[in-house]
């Protein structure tokens, strides 16, 4: 699958976000030069776009698709799209602690360390449902990258939505994620803006 490799903080400066949103404890003493720049109605809805795709490490064709499966919904289109993003199974295991960065998460699911149900998923974008129990392989406990963001992450809060068991490194979905819950700084409402042109 293809994705973003440039550097990290310099993509976090570029769409004015903070890089402990993807997991990265480090800043960038550099400022943004084009921050003082007057920008765009589009350039605005554009970047909006971008931060988010960029957060949730997902490229184009699927934020469209991700995007059309919101608008079918019966709720706010945004808001459906960020519950949609936060289903996937390489954010769910983010929240869950066991990976420090959203890309680490993607690399644990795609490298087969991951279950849903107790079958082993290695897709990233599987999207997770209420009553769903994603948790780590039974072989693949003793990982040192799991360890390390265990042991880093102590003090991080699971969101209210997962009943995260440290123990059993499992985590059951329990409801759809709310807005309020989501902490990612974006105004979903210009993305829908600009798809809807």
């Amino acid at each position: 699958m293809a994705r973003s490799n440039g550097p990290i903080l310099k993509r976090c400066r570029s769409l004015d976000i903070d890089p402990t949103y993807l997991g990265y404890s480090k800043k960038s003493k550099k400022v943004n030069k084009n921050s003082h720049r007057k920008v765009s109605e589009y350039g605005l809805q554009l970047r909006e776009k971008q931060k988010t795709k960029f957060v949730y490490g997902v490229l184009e064709k699927q934020f469209r698709k991700y995007f059309e499966m919101a608008s079918r919904k019966k709720g706010i289109t945004g808001h459906e799209l960020l519950k949609i993003l936060e289903s996937r199974v390489d954010n769910v295991v983010f929240r869950m602690g066991i990976a420090n960065t959203r890309p680490q998460a993607r690399q644990l699911v795609t490298h087969g360390m991951i279950a849903v149900n107790g079958n082993k998923v290695d897709i990233a974008s599987y999207l997770v449902k209420p009553g769903d129990v994603v948790s780590v392989l039974e072989n693949k406990k003793d990982n040192p990258v799991i360890k390390d963001a265990i042991e880093k992450g102590a003090g991080r809060v699971v969101p209210e939505w997962l009943d995260f068991d440290p123990k059993t490194l499992s985590a059951k979905v329990l409801r759809e994620v709310n807005r309020e819950e989501i902490d990612v700084p974006v105004e979903e409402h210009l993305i829908v803006e600009l798809y809807n042109k």
